[in-house]
């Protein structure tokens, strides 16, 4: 139940009679025509742009539009008022029975109430995470990670069918500095002394790889040159680090559907397919690129290689996919990849990528435009940095890692779930500032705490209503006298979970899960105020003493807010917590 999509769709029926009667032109285009909340509560349930929106294209004035589309709006009996203001927008007043019938809608449909079909079953392909693996995955990594899971549950929740994908970059140099990195460790778990030169790899976290190494060849390897064991342990350290990796994801709650390797695609011809197809649309030359912006002129020497004319697609330059030594470019299996989930049938593609990829993202859409002949859109979302504080100090060591914190550091100190919430509640593009201390606060000032403590009041309202012999069972809840809920602040109540399934879609549209942490924080600050309003209003106390009733219908209403409260921290990854410790 969308009570906004509903009511949008009241506003069109009607604007259609009035083409029917000749009081607009035919051939209105309705599209943008919206029935959302009005920025200013005071000004009504809900408001439309109808008028402002057909104004020019049917030569009226809106005021005229709004008039006579107020008039017929008020026949239907779900609106109290329509008031028109200013130049024409309209704002309309809705019986408190609408609101009431929200509730009873939550208590039917539960945690699916919400759940849309704005997707209709498109496959959407969500790569996230996609760490280089080299070590356990890091704070930078986290952020990515908890992003790209929260927004493939929101496209999941949005009627997406949706594949949650990890790109294992296997194929370049960096794995050849693990094996190295390994091979020390591995010689060490022999006793023998060493250093790690600059560029490799000196964490903690290889020396239970080197062990392993040891336990698998024994001193196979030992004194013998690269070339007998680079590959072979190559393998075996890819394999140790993506076992970290996987049980690092699972310990934040992110489970993959696919793990697609880089090495993969060499040696198969997959790359070259790639290329060819860009060839055969004209998009493939030999030719010299300009020098970089800021490179003095008389210090670049051009180099003929084989570009790709992405400039045919948006970019701002052509890129090259070959080197001039015939080796490819680092951009040419990322195009083959992309190409890969082109011709698996995806009908929309989203990178998840770290800021530091910024300037990867006119290329990679002019990839995919060009192999998908603009049929695949690609969204690609940059997560910024994350700063960590403790005791009042930026937080930047991890012994285990040697340079950086860890996923397994942030779990250790705060768990999962507030590690999940903390993560969503900023833009992805936005910088976020990880306070250990504050991230445990039990105030409002902590979001995580916040909406936790809606949820654990609703669960300790229905514990105390068992106890004082009143039936809450969901049959119960559902039968309940929802007219009773007439007070203005639990309509306003009912107003707030009411939104839940727009802001699903909105949030689905613009692929930005922060929003559904934003509306739990500002769904649970309502819930909080009409519970505090019942210290000084008893009859907004949700157990009414002698009142079965009436305590029925307010706990219908405080089980309402929990099971939205669910279902968008189901989305997060968040657990719903039934008591506060």
């Amino acid at each position: 139940m969308n009570i906004f999509a509903e009511m949008r769709g009241l506003i069109l029926a009607t604007l259609d009679t009035m083409v029917a009667a000749g009081d607009l032109p035919e051939g209105l285009n309705f599209d943008a025509i919206t029935a959302e909340p009005p920025r200013d509560p005071s000004h009504g349930d809900m408001a439309t742009n109808a008028a402002m929106v057909l104004a020019k294209p049917a030569k009226m004035k809106p005021r005229d539009i709004a008039d006579a589309l107020a008039g017929k709006l008020s026949d239907d009996a779900r609106v109290v008022s329509v008031d028109v203001a200013g130049p024409g927008f309209l704002n309309l007043r809705l019986a408190p029975s609408v609101w009431q019938g929200v509730a009873g809608a939550i208590l039917t449909q539960g945690t699916d109430f919400g759940r849309g079909s704005l997707g209709h079953g498109a496959k959407v392909n969500v790569e996230y995470v996609s760490a280089n693996p080299t070590g356990p995955l890091h704070v930078g990594h986290t952020r990515g990670a908890v992003f790209g899971d929260a927004l493939a549950s929101l496209l999941d929740f949005a009627g997406f069918d949706v594949t949650r994908e990890y790109y294992i970059n296997d194929g370049g140099g960096q794995v050849d500095t693990l094996a190295r990195s390994v091979y020390l460790r591995y010689l060490e778990a022999h006793g023998q002394e060493v250093a790690f030169p600059e560029g490799t790899y000196p964490g903690d976290y290889l020396i239970a790889t080197g062990e392993a190494l040891k336990a698998k060849v024994g001193d196979a390897y030992v004194g013998k040159d690269e070339a007998e064991w680079l590959e072979d342990v190559r393998g075996f350290s890819t394999d140790a680090m993506m076992e970290l990796i996987r049980s690092d994801l699972k310990a934040l709650g992110v489970e993959m559907d696919v793990f697609y390797s880089e090495k993969s695609l060499y040696g198969t011809g997959r790359i070259e397919a790639a290329i060819e197809d860009l060839n055969a649309k004209g998009l493939i030359y030999e030719g010299s690129l300009p020098p970089p912006k800021g490179k003095a002129t008389d210090d670049w020497e051009p180099r003929i290689q084989t570009l790709f004319k992405s400039t045919a697609h948006g970019d701002d330059e052509d890129r090259p996919v070959k080197k001039a030594d015939g080796s490819w470019a680092y951009f040419a299996p990322d195009i083959a990849y992309h190409y890969d989930k082109v011709q698996r049938g995806f009908d929309m593609l989203i990178d998840v990528f770290g800021a530091d990829h910024g300037g990867y993202v006119k290329r990679m859409k002019a990839a995919v435009s060009a192999l998908s002949e603009g049929k695949v859109p690609l969204d690609i979302k940059l997560t910024q940095l994350v700063k960590l504080f403790k005791n009042g100090e930026e937080f930047k060591m991890s012994k285990r890692a040697g340079t950086f914190i860890t996923l397994r550091d942030l779990i250790d100190q705060v768990g999962p779930d507030v590690t999940r919430f903390v993560m969503l509640t900023r833009k992805n593009d936005a910088m976020l500032d990880f306070d250990f201390d504050k991230v445990l606060e039990q105030s409002r000032e902590n979001p995580v705490f916040y909406v936790q403590y809606a949820n654990a009041r609703v669960a300790s309202v229905m514990r105390k209503a068992t106890e004082a012999g009143i039936d809450v069972s969901e049959a119960a809840l559902q039968a309940a006298d929802l007219s009773k809920l007439d007070h203005e602040a639990e309509l306003s109540v009912l107003r707030k979970v009411a939104e839940w399934p727009r802001l699903v879609e909105t949030a689905a549209r613009s692929n930005e899960p922060h929003r559904v942490a934003f509306y739990l924080y500002e769904l649970a600050g309502d819930f909080h105020g009409l519970w505090n309003r019942g210290n000084d209003v008893p009859t907004l106390r949700f157990i009414q003493e002698g009142d079965a009733a009436t305590s029925q219908a307010k706990i219908a209403l405080a089980r309402a807010v929990a099971i939205v409260i669910a279902a968008g921290l189901g989305i997060l990854g968040v657990n719903p917590a039934e008591e506060m410790r």
